[in-house]
């Protein structure tokens, strides 16, 4: 039988959190998108991993869930078709309740997120804020497309079409951009196939399985009835602590053969941390919601094939600090500190201590 801390080796291997070196080319995570959220996002998530990759060489665009995720760059018009909707069914699914005003309009959701597509690669033709971006839209777009938001005070378009529309618009959002800046790739066109690797339910299982038919679509905001549609034909069940789940034929062996222990501080979108089953990587439900709160999560400390504890970075002035929260007493504090330095440089500072708290 497959247990909890096999999966975990497993996801710590095939994720390459156990390696030290490599390239955009070879990095894994890039083919379902790494989640660019916070100080320590999509850059901290590659450097982690041991990829040295320039910013040039990547892209950041708004795909699953409405996130900001980054790809290769040279995968950008592949990534556009992979991560498009599969059916009206589906996109009403990922736009939420904007779906809603449209049905009742009788236009379809596809029809409409092609609407706001053309529109926004209508208005941006220069680096833009999404404010501003998002004003052109409300003088262009009717009733259907808008909602009053509350915390605005102002009608504007709805976030989901906004955000998933982008990609297919072929605007990139700027790295490290708060608010957000969008700008055109020029000559964008969305391809008409992509490889296997940027299947993203392959590639949610390849990366984050053994999982269910419903891990993966809540991972993509999907309904499972239009995921178990395009479920891959080599995916066999397995048996994980008494559950059945699936997992790519040719990743069978390497799950049942997985011995991964690497030390790692992963950062709190990390891909090892956005699977579905939360459960399955940490059983005790205080430390779960210690792990994942509503607001201002943490990092996770990586060791021994499973979540070992939590992690925050402090700044003052020239002062950095990581304070760790162990949960358990066998943590290897030398390796810790080697991360922590490892996040410092990244952070491009000193470390100044890692504080461990009682």
């Amino acid at each position: 039988m497959i247990d909890s801390r096999q999966v975990l080796r497993y996801r710590t291997h095939v994720q390459q959190l156990d390696r030290e070196h490599g390239t955009a080319a070879d990095t894994a995570v890039l083919d379902l998108g790494v989640q660019d959220t916070g100080p320590d996002g999509a850059m901290w998530a590659l450097a982690v991993r041991g990829a040295d990759i320039a910013e040039e060489d990547l892209v950041w665009l708004w795909t699953l869930r409405g996130a900001p995720h980054a790809y290769r760059r040279a995968d950008m018009a592949a990534v556009a078709a992979a991560v498009a909707p599969w059916s009206d069914a589906d996109a009403a699914k990922r736009i939420f309740d904007a779906s809603k005003p449209l049905k009742a309009a009788g236009i379809p959701v596809l029809e409409a997120l092609d609407t706001v597509a053309a529109e926004m690669k209508r208005i941006v033709t220069a680096p833009m804020v999404k404010g501003e971006m998002s004003t052109r839209l409300h003088e262009a777009l009717p009733e259907p497309y808008q909602r009053y938001c509350r915390s605005c005070d102002a009608v504007h378009l709805y976030e989901m079409p906004f955000r998933l529309a982008a990609v297919h618009a072929g605007l990139e959002l700027e790295a490290h951009t708060s608010p957000p800046v969008l700008k055109p790739v020029k000559g964008f066109k969305p391809a008409k196939a992509f490889p296997q690797r940027l299947d993203p339910v392959r590639a949610y299982l390849h990366l984050c399985g053994p999982a269910t038919v419903k891990e993966v679509a809540e991972y993509l905001d999907s309904p499972v009835k239009e995921v178990k549609a395009h479920w891959p034909a080599d995916a066999v069940e397995i048996d994980v602590a008494g559950e059945q789940r699936w997992i790519l034929a040719g990743d069978e062996a390497a799950l049942r053969g997985a011995d991964a222990e690497a030390v790692r501080l992963v950062g709190p979108y990390d891909l090892l941390l956005q699977s579905r089953d939360r459960k399955l990587l940490v059983d005790d439900p205080a430390k779960a919601k210690a792990l994942w709160p509503v607001l201002g999560r943490p990092g996770a400390v990586l060791a021994g094939g499973r979540i070992a504890g939590l992690w925050r970075p402090r700044k003052s002035g020239k002062k950095f600090t990581v304070l760790l929260e162990p949960w358990e007493q066998s943590l290897d504090r030398q390796a810790i500190g080697v991360e922590a330095e490892r996040l410092a440089a990244f952070r491009g500072t000193a470390l100044t201590a890692v504080e461990y708290a009682d």
